[in-house]
């Protein structure tokens, strides 16, 4: 409220127009003098005149205030902004593949080396991953279960006594508060050893056949010294099938069949092609007969193993006396697979596509398909920008949609920010979108924009999530494709190696020879065997010159 204060000095009235202003506990007050001896005609004017004044003084006070907290905000946000981006490029690959990954949310770091936080938006893609591949399993005749974390180690000692080459680096449990046990107990590196003695127990006839379980868990290994996130993790998740089976070709005909459902995953939830073969006799799981497995070749120059299935034999149906009681009344050991995939899977899909921006990823396991930005500037258009986005993100509820109000940021940061975090789609409305009634589509592979009618929204997006999956298969199997060489000597094999390729090779079975291509190559080893070979027709070991008895792929690899 304002009001009129009147000094008196001598026989003069001095008139002043006033307000009183609260800041905290203190009272400022605003005055404006407006003359001496003045009529009450004259008066009345001035003080109108005065609160028109007072008003005005208080508007431009919170306009400046306003301005100047919201060049604070803006300059917040462009600090922010400078750091938000990820400063090594892909071929700093090590660099640039921890900031990436730290940047765009998916892990956090820990005090125990090797062990990593996965945070919301990468657990998301393993529960994508895990429904998609869940299904497939089920759907195949596969049960889940869960078998106990800790395994005694008289289990493991059995397996090691038994199985030439098995000598698992594990963490060991050995109190119980301030009591030490009885028996050391393993933390799972694997399960077979805590799954097969029930096997024996289960198994009595041809009638128990076959014993198809799976579980999802975390395992943790301790076997080697540089951690990658994702990629060599100690502890990490994964799923476990353990197969028992009545005939050896039982179980290899699953063997076969679980890698093509590996193969699968890669191709359809991480847009990814994969090289199915089947590891050498140096190179498989010591106590498999055959090991399959999916190969990826990644930008690093490296390969690395997506998902295994192992074709077990009766190594271990030995070991646990897994035995039944066949049609023929003859007692027997059963034959065994063994099959997984981890969130390695994770790790090599982000390797994979993503650039020098940040995160890509295929829009199947993205758990935004689209971000909707708001851009406007008045209030009066925030509030009708807001609410079609609210519209258009309920029209879009077949998709994975989120809209990005926050009114602290500008839109310029909006839109590194969600590029860095890889979101497939990126939907812009500002007041002249409104008017056409349309939207700005960005997409995130090519950084293209196009205009959209409202009205087929729905169909764009769905058209375009399906064109990004696609293009992201293609661009990988391309670089694939690029970077596969076929050789026939040692000289060419180190040179293509040095050039950071995969090279298909000629070799014989001598470990020997594996080991001196190892050698001799600065460190390649064997990949896998592909199931497509060449004509093996007067090719010669690239080592020791005699006849080759396979092809096989040759790289560096984690």
């Amino acid at each position: 409220m304002t009001y009129t204060e009147i000094k008196e000095r001598g026989n003069k009235k001095y008139y002043y127009r006033a307000k009183s202003i609260r800041k905290g506990k203190k009272i400022k007050k605003q005055r404006i003098y407006l003359g001496v001896n003045l009529s009450k005609q004259n008066l009345g004017e001035l003080e109108k005149k005065a609160d028109e004044k007072l008003l005005n003084k208080k508007t431009e006070k919170q306009i400046k205030e306003k301005h100047k907290e919201t060049k604070k905000q803006l300059q917040e946000s462009k600090e922010q902004e400078s750091q938000l981006g990820i400063t090594a490029e892909k071929d700093e690959f090590s660099d640039w593949f921890v900031q990436l990954l730290q940047k765009s949310e998916l892990i956090e770091y820990t005090k125990v080396s090797g062990s990593y936080v996965i945070r919301p938006k990468a657990y998301f893609i393993w529960e994508k991953v895990k429904d998609y591949f869940d299904k497939k399993i089920k759907q195949d005749g596969v049960k889940n279960a869960y078998f106990p974390l800790l395994i005694p180690e008289s289990n493991l000692i059995k397996e090691k006594e038994h199985v030439q080459g098995f000598s698992p680096e594990v963490a060991w449990v050995t109190h119980a508060g301030d009591t030490k046990l009885s028996e050391k107990l393993a933390i799972r590196p694997t399960s077979e050893t805590i799954m097969y003695p029930s096997y024996a127990k289960w198994i009595r006839s041809w009638r128990d056949l076959p014993l198809r379980l799976n579980q999802w868990v975390n395992v943790l290994r301790w076997e080697f010294k540089n951690p990658v996130p994702f990629i060599r993790s100690r502890e990490f998740l994964w799923q476990e099938g353990h197969t028992a089976f009545a005939t050896k070709n039982q179980a290899e005909q699953e063997a076969e069949k679980i890698l093509d459902f590996y193969a699968d995953v890669y191709k359809e939830m991480y847009a990814i092609p994969v090289i199915k073969g089947v590891k050498t006799e140096k190179e498989k799981f010591a106590g498999a007969d055959r090991t399959l497995t999916t190969e990826i070749f990644l930008p690093s120059g490296k390969a690395v193993q997506g998902a295994t299935s192992h074709n077990l034999g009766q190594n271990f149906s030995k070991v646990f006396n897994i035995k039944f009681l066949d049609k023929d009344k003859k007692e027997k050991f059963v034959w065994q697979n063994s099959w997984g995939i981890s969130t390695r899977s994770i790790g090599i899909a982000v390797m994979t596509h993503s650039d020098n921006k940040g995160l890509v990823i295929s829009p199947k396991i993205s758990d935004i398909q689209a971000i909707i930005i708001p851009i406007f500037k008045t209030q009066e258009e925030k509030k009708q920008i807001i609410k079609k986005c609210q519209e258009i993100k309920n029209k879009l509820n077949d998709f994975r949609i989120e809209i990005d109000d926050r009114e602290e940021y500008t839109p310029g940061f909006k839109f590194n920010e969600w590029e860095l975090k890889g979101i497939p789609i990126r939907l812009e409305l500002g007041p002249k979108d409104l008017e056409k009634n349309q939207v700005v589509m960005v997409d995130r592979l090519d950084n293209k924009k196009r205009s959209v009618k409202i009205s087929k929204i729905k169909q764009e997006i769905k058209k375009e999530i399906e064109r990004q999956q696609s293009e992201l298969y293609k661009r990988a199997e391309k670089f694939l494709q690029d970077n596969i060489c076929k050789v026939e000597n040692m000289t060419d094999l180190k040179s293509k190696i040095k050039e950071r390729k995969i090279v298909l090779v000629p070799m014989c079975k001598k470990v020997k020879c594996e080991d001196w291509v190892k050698g001799k190559s600065g460190g390649a080893k064997t990949l896998n065997i592909p199931f497509e070979q060449p004509d093996l027709k007067g090719k010669k070991c690239v080592n020791c010159g005699k006849q080759a008895d396979y092809w096989v792929y040759v790289g560096k690899s984690y």
